[in-house]
């Protein structure tokens, strides 16, 4: 019988190939076609281990670092391009932060292959400097566009954007984080500057899609899925708001989307935005795929098809 997953995976293929006037030249030999599967996280809160067996808990024996791993691992056997994100909020949760201070956890993430991340407001909580000290445990770039580090230690230790080659396919990264205001304490932060992301955000379009001439734009986000307050910056409004993203990974409010939700940019394009929740419970992903540069197609997932697990016990 056919599983769940795979019955999923067939439907959006299908589904691709409808929307295409010459379906046999999106077979799998057409090199013309480039498939790109994007990983993500949120949230993971130094969760390294999976949660005690709690007859009580809905999270009993879930997630755990080394789990993750393995899942990601598989994917990756399965599918030549992919890109693994994070979206903040890495420190903070357990005591495994408050003893080793966000090493281990940046150990590990550099283990599993992360090639970025942006930052949480939980990053901050041993300061800049308890911040600092853990780069040298890392060996992917940190990505943040609205907070201005200039005249802190960690002026020219962020990145603004990242470019990443798959397969031909340049991809632009960018990240924005949440007004730290009320989050953290104002010596954790110092003299850091938190800049409107929505002003940020058609910077940084106009140049990773006019002058870096990037295949896809994505906005890795700390300002969280949505608010009751409109004045707040979520996620849900940077993606009507704005022009120029084609995925915004999100993070900050431990929203568990069902599965990856459309919205129509200002510009009249879609724009996918997901979310998985908290803990390092689910990995999200998205397939991208593309036909001479041109992006063509999204194939999205359920958050409940990559469940971290007892499947993927070490």
């Amino acid at each position: 019988m056919e599983t769940r997953r795979s019955f999923i995976k067939k439907a959006g293929a299908a589904s691709l190939l409808t929307l295409l006037p010459t379906a046999p030249l999106w077979a799998a030999e057409d090199d013309s076609v480039k498939k790109i599967t994007i990983l993500h996280t949120n949230d993971t809160h130094s969760r390294i281990e999976p949660f005690e067996v709690s007859s009580s808990s809905p999270y009993s024996g879930k997630g755990g670092y080394a789990r993750r791993a393995k899942l990601i691992q598989q994917i990756r056997q399965e599918e030549k391009n992919t890109l693994l994100l994070d979206a903040g909020d890495v420190f903070q949760g357990t005591p495994y932060f408050n003893m080793f201070k966000g090493e281990l956890e940046f150990k590990l993430m550099s283990k599993m292959g992360y090639e970025a991340m942006t930052l949480g407001n939980h990053e901050f909580d041993n300061g800049l400097q308890g911040l600092k000290d853990q780069f040298k445990f890392k060996n992917f770039p940190i990505i943040n566009s609205n907070y201005d580090f200039t005249n802190t230690i960690l002026e020219g230790h962020i990145e603004k954007y990242r470019i990443f080659w798959k397969d031909g396919v340049k991809i632009g990264v960018f990240g924005l984080g949440v007004n730290l205001k009320g989050l953290v304490s104002n010596n954790s932060f110092g003299e850091m500057k938190y800049l409107d992301p929505v002003e940020i955000t058609q910077e940084m379009t106009r140049i990773l899609r006019e002058e870096e001439k990037c295949d896809l734009v994505l906005c890795l986000s700390h300002l969280g899925y949505e608010y009751s307050d409109p004045q707040i910056i979520s996620d849900c409004r940077l993606a009507v708001e704005t022009s120029g993203i084609d995925i915004i990974i999100g993070g900050h409010t431990h929203t568990f989307l069902e599965r990856p939700q459309e919205f129509i940019n200002k510009a009249g394009k879609t724009v996918l935005v997901n979310q998985v929740g908290f803990a390092g419970l689910f990995l999200g992903r998205i397939d991208v795929y593309f036909r001479y540069g041109k992006l063509q197609k999204f194939t999205t997932y359920n958050i409940n098809d990559y469940p971290i697990d007892e499947t993927y016990s070490v």
